[in-house]
């Protein structure tokens, strides 16, 4: 008796056709899981888990003008953001005009009961929104408020004192020409007396803060707030 094979003819050649169509098929899965490894190859991350080094400085609008400002000066952290805003807070240690890298932390160890000396000066970028500038200030605003006694000049600083019946009843006013400097200033109290310097910048307006006992040199502060416009407004990257 003739033994047959156990595979006949035609299910040899339906092997071989199912072989075939499944050639192209494993072909367009190798492609296209390659395409999905490449693609996500080029947009995986490339930063490492510590996090890219963050800018140290934000471009900031104010008024339509705009500022270059260390994050670390931004007092508050809402406002530590790009773009424009209405108003925005700083403060850098004086006299260095370096940005503080963090508030100042006080324990029950080192707490003094004593006021601890200010070493920073404040600014405030505000937009104007075309508000009297405070030059015009200066010359119509205060001067109906002024004692009539009059100012003599000392070391090239002039004060001028307010009428306890106006607005300004607390304050001074310093200035000066050469530097250029107007400063209202509260006088020292149970807190020690602040100073107030304003100029304006395009669309804003810039109010630096300082303790009245710096007006001793008085010179150096001026040169602090010019160097710090300056930087504010310096390249934008």
């Amino acid at each position: 008796m003739t033994v047959f094979s156990a595979t006949s003819p035609r299910s040899s050649r339906t092997s071989a056709k199912a072989r075939t169509h499944l050639i192209p098929i494993a072909l367009t899965g190798i492609f296209a899981a390659s395409a999905v490894a490449l693609v996500a190859y080029l947009l995986w991350p490339t930063w490492s888990t510590g996090g890219a080094d963050a800018p140290d400085k934000l471009p900031v609008s104010v008024g339509g003008t705009l500022f270059n400002l260390p994050i670390s000066a931004i007092r508050m952290k809402i406002q530590r953001h790009s773009g424009p805003q209405e108003r925005i807070d700083l403060d850098f240690l004086y006299p260095s005009l370096e940005a503080p890298n963090g508030p100042r932390h006080v324990t029950a160890e080192t707490v003094d009961t004593a006021m601890q000396p200010i070493d920073r000066i404040f600014l405030s970028i505000s937009a104007h929104h075309d508000a009297l500038s405070p030059e015009q200030r200066t010359a119509t605003i205060y001067p109906r408020y002024f004692d009539q006694a009059a100012a003599t000049p000392d070391d090239g600083l002039t004060m001028r004192t307010f009428r306890s019946d106006t607005p300004y009843g607390s304050e001074d006013l310093y200035s000066a020409t050469s530097p250029a400097l107007t400063a209202r200033c509260t006088r020292d109290g149970a807190t020690p007396g602040m100073c107030l310097s304003e100029r304006r910048v395009g669309g804003a307006d810039l109010t630096f803060r300082f303790p009245r006992s710096w007006l001793s040199q008085w010179r150096d502060v001026v040169d602090g707030m010019e160097k710090l416009t300056t930087q504010l407004r310096g390249p934008h990257s």
